[in-house]
């Protein structure tokens, strides 16, 4: 039995904000504020939940995602490759981040970028690669790993359109990713060891040829429960670790890319949206904003780049 459990208008924050490619959520526990990115934009963006008040920050490049260093800042991984970004305090007012690239990547094409991408239980940022332009994508896409004491270094998880859908499991010890393109439409879980930092014994976890969503963004709640956003179906389904849908959230986006549990019980699940222009917006009116909600269960906290 499935469980639904509808999200209305109501649940849509920042009336005014309008993402391309809204990507990336995470809650930062120091802070207590939400980060995401814009993909197109190449902005990070910065939310008070309890002033309300929204901070957009200009990269120099297009970011895929981002995730939290050990004593504060960023880690953007965007086109050229990996930065260190501290953004200005809160309220800083028109001040620009700090940006430095740390580490650059040789993509096998040109017009490639990151996309996705999470730090593993222990402090390993994993970061996809894929073409930008949809038109002549290719499976040139592949899984990248990264700390500061290591530096940027391929995997063996390859051959990919459009890698998406990182998690770990609780224990660490199942990595999660999938591919999003419409030719293929499969999530993929990996026997990961935590010592090693390598993924392997891959095998199918959910084939969603047959629904009608194409798997997106993921995270996994304090279960071991995988949550990913289904894109042009306008829901988040959650599989249980065995592989069984058990819930479905529908949200008022079509285009729904990518969920992450934060807030100070790590109960809230918020959610990000994609809108590629006035053709989107006819048919999809709240595709590129962003939504909070309490779906009853907890997440994990975001873990942070490993220390150098």
């Amino acid at each position: 039995m499935v469980a639904d459990t509808t999200f209305g208008t109501d649940a849509l924050i920042l009336p005014g904000l309008r993402n391309g490619t809204g990507e990336s959520p995470v809650w930062d526990t120091l802070s207590r504020r939400w980060l995401w990115v814009d993909i197109p934009a190449g902005a990070v963006q910065r939310f008070d939940p309890d002033s309300g008040t929204l901070e957009r920050f200009q990269l120099p490049e297009k970011v895929g995602c981002l995730v939290l260093r050990p004593g504060g800042g960023l880690l953007c991984a965007c086109e050229s490759g990996l930065f260190e970004v501290d953004l200005p305090d809160a309220g800083g007012g028109d001040a620009a981040p700090q940006v430095r690239r740390v580490a650059e990547v040789a993509h096998p094409q040109p017009g490639m970028r990151f996309n996705d991408g999470r730090c593993d239980r222990q402090g390993r940022l994993w970061a996809s690669t894929m073409l930008m332009d949809l038109d002549r994508i290719r499976p040139v896409g592949r899984w990248y790993r990264y700390t500061p004491a290591e530096g940027l270094q391929e995997t063996s998880v390859g051959g990919l359109m459009i890698a998406n859908g990182s998690a770990f499991s609780p224990d660490g010890r199942t990595f999660y990713c999938s591919d999003s393109h419409r030719d293929v439409r499969m999530v993929w879980a990996h026997d990961y060891d935590p010592d090693t930092g390598t993924a392997h014994n891959r095998r199918v976890f959910v084939d969603m040829r047959e629904m009608v969503g194409r798997p997106d963004g993921a995270t996994v709640d304090a279960d071991g429960c995988y949550w990913v956003c289904c894109i042009d179906e306008g829901c988040i389904k959650r599989f249980t670790p065995d592989g069984r849908l058990d819930r479905r959230l529908y949200v008022p986006m079509c285009k729904p890319t990518m969920c992450a549990f934060g807030g100070d019980d790590m109960g809230t699940l918020f959610v990000t949206s994609l809108s590629r222009g006035e053709a989107d917006l006819a048919v999809d009116p709240h595709g590129g904003r962003v939504l909070m909600c309490r779906p009853g269960v907890q997440g994990l906290p975001e873990p942070r780049l490993a220390a150098a």
